[in-house]
């Protein structure tokens, strides 16, 4: 599901509220879990699950192609991590 197949179904299951609202309202959402993320908070939805953020160091790789050694800066990875409702959910329980 894409943002935008979010949106529809969302505006098609509350008919009270306009389509312009309720992409401001996902968008918003979005916004204030990548605000979050970018201040290294953790973002827990519950029964969903956490947006977080690792860290991962610098390390000396491999360029696929030539195979010469490449170095790779540190950075910061989104990490996500589901909730047991989620997890419970796609295994079928």
């Amino acid at each position: 599901m894409i943002r935008s197949e979010l949106i529809q179904k969302i505006a098609e299951e509350n008919p009270h509220l306009f389509q312009r609202d309720v992409e401001k309202i996902v968008n918003t959402i979005f916004d204030e879990i990548t605000e979050a993320m970018a201040r290294g908070d953790r973002v827990e939805l519950r029964g969903f699950g956490a947006f977080s953020v690792k860290k991962r160091d610098a390390r000396t790789g491999r360029n696929p192609r030539t195979g010469a050694a490449v170095e790779v800066e540190e950075k910061n990875v989104p990490f996500f991590k589901t909730g047991k409702l989620l997890r419970d959910r796609l295994n079928g329980k």
